[in-house]
């Protein structure tokens, strides 16, 4: 696979005309499915491939996907938007690249400071989360899925080293989500940048840092080839999660069967997503180091700073929007358990191993 290859995949196009139905032709429906990201890229990019090569086998070709590269049938932080409108029945995101509509949609993406890749499912599954989730979305026709996991990301590249709080202050820094409200509060020009623009941008100066994802992803668009510093973990994203979102008119109208294939395709994708980045992001981190990177974590006085900022940030987003508050108090409830199971088991258990 060749950086190029994918980024060239994600320039973006005009925008498809609208869909009056799906594509009908003996018993058959075809669908198209946008997604936000570079459709070569490992991980997010296979993910979709991956769910829609499940979507037809699991159908026997009744419901085939045609998958469309981030900003080649719409602009990568449009396809909910597409969804919604019908230029697409299907799309593949991350719910906080539409959080403009809904600042509630971090939960389902990530939270600074907040659950793990394995927590998030259980919150999901167990903890009343998809239910949130179904409500949000319904307001607006839409029907979510999830569909896997990036991990614990890293927290950014950088190209002189982050030895105090001094060091962030004034720095242009694609960071994404919650982490970049907090960012801002620290000094940082945080910017969202669509993946395909990452590596330009930082390669040309137009930013000073850049967090996208993890040794994986990172290495795969080229991030060493402009800094040598990345800290880890991500104070932001100690998870983030993928989604597949469906219009819900398209997706009532299918027959039960065919219901039932979206739903277990994407959950098949969501575990071998998950897999494949933490088996790919231990191989890429030992490579990365082998060229010469280092790998740190941010001083204690910037996460401290951090930490404050997020609190912060938090607050101020329960204010202005209720149902984010609603939210919360969900996700911190499950998250108050979490980690005191995470502290009594899996810190003993990490402790042992080490």
């Amino acid at each position: 696979m060749k950086r190029r290859d994918f980024l060239r995949a994600g320039a973006v196009a005009a925008p498809a005309t609208l869909l009056a139905a799906p594509a009908i032709a003996q018993g058959k429906v075809e669908w198209k499915l946008p997604t936000s990201f570079p459709a070569k890229a490992p991980g997010v990019g296979t993910n979709v491939t991956s769910f829609a090569n499940r979507v037809a086998a699991m159908s026997d070709g009744q419901l085939t996907l045609k998958v469309f590269s981030g900003g080649e049938l719409v602009p990568p932080f449009g396809v909910e938007d597409a969804v919604e409108q019908g230029t697409a029945e299907i799309g593949h995101s991350t719910p906080y690249y539409a959080a403009s509509k809904n600042s509630a949609l971090h939960f389902f993406s990530a939270v600074p400071f907040g659950m793990t890749a394995v927590e998030t499912t259980a919150w999901l599954r167990y903890g009343g989360g998809q239910e949130l989730w179904d409500g949000i979305y319904a307001e607006r026709g839409l029907k979510p899925f999830y569909s896997g996991n990036s991990g614990v990301q890293a927290a950014g590249w950088f190209k002189t080293p982050i030895e105090s709080l001094d060091d962030l202050a004034g720095l242009n820094m694609r960071i994404a989500g919650l982490g970049g409200e907090a960012m801002r509060k620290l000094g940082v020009n945080a910017v969202l940048l669509p993946p395909p623009e990452i590596f330009p941008a930082f390669q040309s100066g137009a930013i000073d840092a850049a967090e996208w994802v993890g040794p994986m992803l990172d290495m795969a668009f080229g991030l060493q080839k402009v800094a040598k510093y990345c800290y880890v973990p991500a104070f932001h994203e100690p998870s983030a999660a993928l989604e597949i979102v469906v219009n819900k008119d398209a997706f009532d109208g299918l027959p039960t069967h065919l219901q039932a294939v979206i739903a277990n395709a994407a959950e098949a994708t969501s575990v071998e997503t998950t897999a494949q980045f933490d088996y790919f992001n231990a191989v890429a981190m030992q490579k990365l180091k082998s060229e010469g990177v280092t790998f740190g974590a941010f001083p204690e006085d910037v996460i401290a700073a951090l930490k404050k900022a997020v609190s912060e940030v938090m607050a101020e987003n329960a204010s202005a929007n209720p149902k984010f508050a609603e939210v919360q108090k969900s996700y911190d409830a499950f998250l108050d358990l979490a980690k005191d199971y995470a502290i009594e088991v899996k810190a003993a258990t990490f402790t042992q191993r080490v």
